[in-house]
């Protein structure tokens, strides 16, 4: 099998996991407000192992299992394009991140390119959602917060818990889960 033929099995294997991992969150839903995004790691694991445009598309389609699976309906009922603009954009954008982050250190030392790459994946789905929350979504924010600053509401209560546990998550597996797909192909 030739180079780009794993390419693009491996990113379908990979988006059909993410679609996977975001319907399963949406039925857990752990947390009160949104689901933990277990997605992050499929999508930097793609970004590592297939490049940077695999892991832009493994996070526009974790953006259309978000719009799809109803984890963004608080925002679609406030402004539906903003909304949707907003879950596709950010996911794009942290899978390209990884992707970049990822190429830019491989070079020098994978564990540590990876490590970085699952860092910033997280980061920008976080500080994407955080800028479209306060471009579009301000003054809904404002009422839910009730007497809550508002930013300490955006941080803490709609990303706090969520984003500390994907991050950690995200740290863990996808170096282990890169290694151990790298390994396998080494021993072939």
């Amino acid at each position: 099998m030739n180079e780009k033929t794993k390419k693009i099995a491996g990113t379908g294997l990979l988006t059909a996991i993410v679609v996977v991992l975001q319907i399963v969150a949406v039925v857990i839903k752990p947390t009160a407000i949104f689901s933990i995004s277990l997605v992050l790691i499929p999508i930097v694991v793609g970004a590592a192992l297939y490049g940077k445009w695999s892991g832009a598309w493994l996070g526009f389609a974790f953006g259309l299992a978000v719009l799809l699976s109803g984890d963004a309906a608080l925002f679609l009922t406030v402004n539906p394009i903003a909304t949707i603009a907003v879950v596709l954009i950010k996911g794009a954008l942290a899978g390209l991140a990884a992707g970049l982050v990822y190429s830019l250190i491989e070079k020098k030392q994978k564990i540590v390119a990876v490590v970085a790459a699952a860092i910033v994946c997280p980061l920008v789905n976080t500080g994407v959602f955080l800028l479209g929350c306060r471009l579009f979504f301000f003054d809904t924010i404002k009422e839910w917060a009730g007497d809550t600053d508002v930013l300490t509401f955006m941080l803490v209560g709609l990303c706090g818990v969520n984003f500390l546990l994907e991050m950690g998550v995200n740290l863990v597996l996808s170096p282990t889960i890169v290694k151990l797909v790298k390994l396998g192909r080494k021993e072939k």
